[in-house]
């Protein structure tokens, strides 16, 4: 028996230690606007998908709310995300993270013709903007 088709990755978690820090970050400098936030969470709609921001710990109970249970979860260590943009705005976002402070940690030119710019979150966490290019499988 095969598997049921998966349409995509609907949610990405990063967790921090300080949320309103990480708030300033996210919005501040990356200019994410938070469709939801509490003081456990911020979530951002990043395309089709969603960059959920917790507070560490913050979720490590289960959850129980009207419709159900969410389990608990939680993570530590540094973790890596990327973001998709348009190669033309690259420029413009390497502009704006020197503008705020925020140095490029690495890039890398991909065979098929993307790019990454690597920069750090302050929780240590390691964002990526990607270009087309990177993976077979882009449109």
């Amino acid at each position: 028996m095969s598997a049921p088709p998966i349409a995509g990755v609907l949610e990405t978690a990063i967790y921090v230690a300080d949320l309103p820090r990480a708030r300033a970050f996210y919005e501040g400098v990356l200019g994410l606007v938070p469709m939801f936030a509490d003081a456990r969470l911020a979530a951002y709609p990043v395309g089709a998908s969603v960059l959920l921001v917790f507070l560490r710990g913050g979720t490590a109970q289960t959850v129980t709310l009207p419709g159900g249970t969410i389990p608990g979860h939680d993570g530590a260590g540094r973790i890596h995300y990327a973001l998709s943009i348009a190669a033309s705005d690259l420029p413009a976002w390497a502009a704006r993270l020197a503008a705020h402070g925020v140095a490029e940690e690495g890039r890398m030119q991909w065979p098929r013709g993307g790019t990454s710019l690597y920069f750090r979150d302050p929780d240590g966490h390691l964002g990526e903007f990607a270009t087309p290019g990177i993976w077979p499988h882009e449109r």
